[in-house]
């Protein structure tokens, strides 16, 4: 089946242009503070294992 990059970009387009309305500029911050707060949690958590793993091997 060949899929048509022309299909495929006016469907994204189409989908962006009708999402981009309803998207508040509240909800970006929002989602930025979020994205933020869990890579941090993320990077602690990872460097808190390490550690335990290092500390429990010697």
């Amino acid at each position: 089946m060949e899929t048509n990059i022309s299909l495929r970009t006016g469907t994204a387009s189409g989908t962006f242009l009708s999402v981009l309305p309803n998207i508040l500029s509240e909800d970006i911050a929002k989602t930025i503070i979020l994205a933020v707060v869990g890579a941090t949690a993320s990077f602690m958590v990872s460097l808190l294992l390490k550690w335990l793993t290092k500390s429990k091997n010697k």
